[in-house]
C-alpha cells in the first residue's frame, strides 16, 4: 500500500508570515504551493476585496469549497486565508491529509508589518486586527497540530516546520 504523504498546512493571522513562509517550505522540499486567497481568486475570477463586498458569509462559502477541493490532494503546502479556521469544517478537511502549523506572531510585529489597504477585513483600521487577533488566537492553538513562534527570522520558521514536518512523517 503506497504511504500518504500529508500536507503541510499553515494557518495563522493576517500578516503572520504564512505566504512568504510557505514558498520557502515549498522550495525546501521540492512541494507544489498553493495559496488559499489565490486559489479563491482564481475560482471566483475576481478580487478578494471584491468578493467581500458580496459579504463575508459569500467569501467563507468560497473558501470552504476551495478547501474541501485542495484538502484532498497530496504532497502540498497550502498557505491559508487568516479566517479559514472560523469554519470547523475548513479544519476538518485540511486535518484529513494535512499537518496543520499555526504561525504565531506577535501582534505588534502584525501591525507594524501589514498593509492593511489590501485586508478587506482590516479597512477600519489597526484596532480591527487587534480584535481579530482577540477572537482568533485561542482557535489557531486548538486547531493546530503544532505551533511556530515568528519572532525573529522567517527563514528559521520554515527551517522549524520542514525539521517538525520530517520527524512526525
Amino acid at each position: 500500500m503506497k504511504k500518504q504523504i500529508k500536507n503541510i498546512v499553515i494557518i495563522g493571522m493576517p500578516g503572520c508570515g504564512k505566504t512568504t513562509i510557505g514558498k520557502l517550505i515549498s522550495s525546501k522540499l521540492n512541494k507544489k504551493f498553493v495559496d488559499l486567497d489565490d486559489y479563491i481568486v482564481d475560482k471566483a475570477e475576481c478580487t478578494i476585496p471584491e468578493i467581500f463586498q458580496k459579504g463575508e458569509e459569500h467569501f467563507r462559502n468560497i473558501e470552504s469549497e476551495v478547501v474541501g477541493e485542495v484538502s484532498m490532494e497530496e504532497d502540498m503546502v497550502i498557505s491559508t486565508g487568516g479566517g479559514v479556521i472560523k469554519r470547523q469544517k475548513n479544519i476538518v478537511n485540511l486535518k484529513k491529509n494535512g499537518v496543520v502549523f499555526f504561525v504565531d506572531r506577535p501582534l505588534e510585529n502584525i501591525v507594524n508589518d501589514v498593509d492593511i489597504s489590501t485586508r478587506p477585513l482590516l479597512k477600519n483600521g489597526t484596532g480591527e486586527i487587534e480584535k481579530l487577533f482577540k477572537d482568533r488566537y485561542e482557535i489557531y492553538n486548538s486547531c493546530c497540530d503544532f505551533s511556530v513562534d515568528n519572532i525573529c527570522d522567517i527563514e528559521k520558521v520554515a527551517d522549524d516546520i520542514v525539521e517538525i514536518y520530517k520527524n512526525c512523517m
